[in-house]
């Protein structure tokens, strides 16, 4: 799940340890006990399904677009589509042009496009793959790899543009523009863009004043893979702070001084960290065995999320997308950062 979650995000060994933790597959079950959920009640989950606009957009074609490495590419034909990032798909699908899409990177979870053909080996892009299906256009941005694949695929005429990776908020607008704008239906994007945009800023508006003392919560993001021994600190750059601050949260890694991605957990890193909460994805935290056994990592026990056991766990397919759904990723943090008034 390298490049699901980090492939726009996470880089150099980091995207190894992840690769590596997807090929184990070896997450356990949650482990959360009833006074867990009493104490971090989770809100009702929403399908996993993206929500597409109303009728499908006709593609306008053929336009040529700036592709984020540098290259001019011109894209003939949106016909059959292969988005080498779920964040990608979850974009194409949105526009409404799910249909043309024939096949997905792992990590493109959602339920339309689920019975796609995966073109993607522990997040490594297969060019023999993608060129089995004929595509007309390849939608990648600057993390996909290796570079030989993309080579190839671009070697074999077909048009491939890469998109800048998203990491805030403010990245949102801006990816679903250029998406929209190499596919053909601007339109399309414009109302996307400020549907989306609107839904962030209502969601925003649900945020509490302040936690008991008034302070803001900290949170500390952990990347967790414990099949594959990862267990990992985000800091300034894990993408990860931005959803944080809008939820009215302090990102914890970040305020502390780490300025890469991640660092390999520390009971002194933690405790510098002091987090109150602790953000993870669902598939790391069933794969240290729940709350039961994220606290026995060692320095989580002792910081004041550990003591409260306050965790606020997102699906891994969606968190750091910052695409369409990204309303429902910060909803998500928010009820459950502030349950029971904190």
């Amino acid at each position: 799940m390298v490049r699901s979650v980090r492939r726009s995000r996470l880089t150099g060994a980091l995207l190894s340890a992840i690769a590596l933790a997807l090929v184990a597959t070896g997450c356990g079950g949650d482990s959360t006990t009833a006074a867990d959920a009493k104490r971090n009640p989770s809100p009702t989950a929403a399908a996993d399904r993206v929500e597409p606009l109303a009728g499908p957009p006709a593609p306008r074609l053929p336009v040529t677009v700036n592709s984020a490495d540098g290259r001019k590419v011109t894209v003939a034909s949106a016909d059959r589509i292969v988005p080498l990032t779920g964040s990608l798909s979850e974009i194409v699908f949105t526009l409404g042009l799910g249909e043309r899409v024939v096949a997905r990177d792992i990590t493109a979870t959602f339920e339309q496009a689920a019975k796609l053909p995966v073109v993607t080996r522990a997040h490594d892009v297969s060019a023999e793959g993608v060129l089995s299906l004929r595509p007309t256009l390849v939608l990648a941005d600057t993390t996909t790899g290796p570079a030989e694949a993309i080579g190839q695929i671009r070697d074999a005429g077909i048009p491939l543009v890469v998109v800048d990776p998203a990491k805030s908020l403010a990245d949102v607008g801006t990816r679903i523009d250029a998406v929209a704008g190499a596919l053909g239906v601007p339109t399309a994007g414009a109302e996307l863009r400020k549907r989306t945009e609107d839904r962030i800023d209502a969601v925003r508006e649900q945020i509490p004043a302040g936690g008991q003392d008034g302070g803001k919560p900290r949170v500390a993001f952990l990347y967790l893979r414990g099949s594959a021994s990862v267990y990992l600190l985000g800091g300034r750059d894990s993408g990860a702070s931005s959803l944080l601050e809008a939820a009215g949260a302090v990102d914890a890694g970040k305020e502390s001084g780490l300025t890469k991605d991640f660092t390999a957990i520390t009971s002194e890193a933690l405790a510098k960290a002091a987090p109150d909460a602790i953000l993870v994805m669902t598939k790391g935290l069933d794969s240290v065995g729940g709350m039961d056994g994220l606290v026995t990592i060692p320095g989580v026990a002792e910081t004041p999320a550990g003591m409260d056991r306050r965790v606020v766990a997102v699906d891994d397919g969606v968190l750091l997308n910052y695409g369409p759904r990204t309303d429902e990723v910060l909803r998500s943090i928010i009820t459950q950062l502030y349950a029971n008034g904190k």
